[in-house]
């Protein structure tokens, strides 16, 4: 029977998740997608194969599970900074530097790529993980509408375009010291992206 680590099953399962996904982010990292196989990662987790197929049967399965985990505590920690935020353009700049710094610190293989890399029903589990990111965003975007603060343009096809912009690699793919500025500077573009129509500038 395999050791159980940290004294129930439970606690196990979360510890074996835990280590696989910090070996599959390093190698999603360095490598994507492409070079990830379920025994390299069970090795540089320190877990043995069994288990790990017991856990995720497949390249698919595993990455799903990450992507379902990685989203989960993005969520919680977005929410978490909009907390007490309550001006629509202010709480837009806590959502886009978040993403910014989200994007800077790590990414996945691009839509294209895991599109191709997946199957049909895998790419649609993760793509349904972005819906509750975009749908703050467009629940921002029409507080924002309403107060008169931004456009009144359509909430969810300007969510769409402030999401893709939001994207760019281009935009955190910088020095680390000027990462600041960068993100600033493109925090400053989606404020204009979205202001009404007629708004005055400094």
């Amino acid at each position: 029977m395999p050791k159980v680590i940290g004294g129930s099953l439970a606690t196990h399962r979360r510890q074996v998740r835990e280590r696989v996904f910090a070996a599959l982010r390093a190698q999603l990292y360095t490598g994507g997608f492409d070079t990830v196989t379920l025994s390299g990662i069970a090795a540089a987790a320190g877990v043995g194969r069994s288990a790990m197929y017991n856990h995720f049967p497949d390249r698919q399965a595993l990455l799903v599970a990450f992507v379902e985990d990685e989203a989960a505590g993005y969520v919680t920690d977005l929410d978490a900074a909009l907390a007490g935020v309550t001006s629509p353009t202010e709480r837009l700049a806590v959502f886009a530097r978040m993403q910014l710094r989200r994007l800077a610190e790590f990414h996945l293989p691009p839509g294209q790529a895991l599109a191709g890399a997946l199957d049909d029903q895998a790419y649609r589990r993760i793509a349904a993980h972005a819906d509750p990111i975009g749908d703050r965003l467009t629940a921002i975007l029409a507080a924002g509408a309403a107060d008169g603060s931004m456009t009144a343009d359509d909430a969810g096809l300007l969510a769409g375009m402030v999401a893709a912009a939001l994207s760019s690699r281009k935009i955190v793919d910088v020095h680390p010291g000027e990462l600041d500025t960068a993100v600033e500077t493109a925090v400053r573009a989606i404020l204009r992206m979205v202001e009404p129509a007629g708004a005055a500038h400094e």
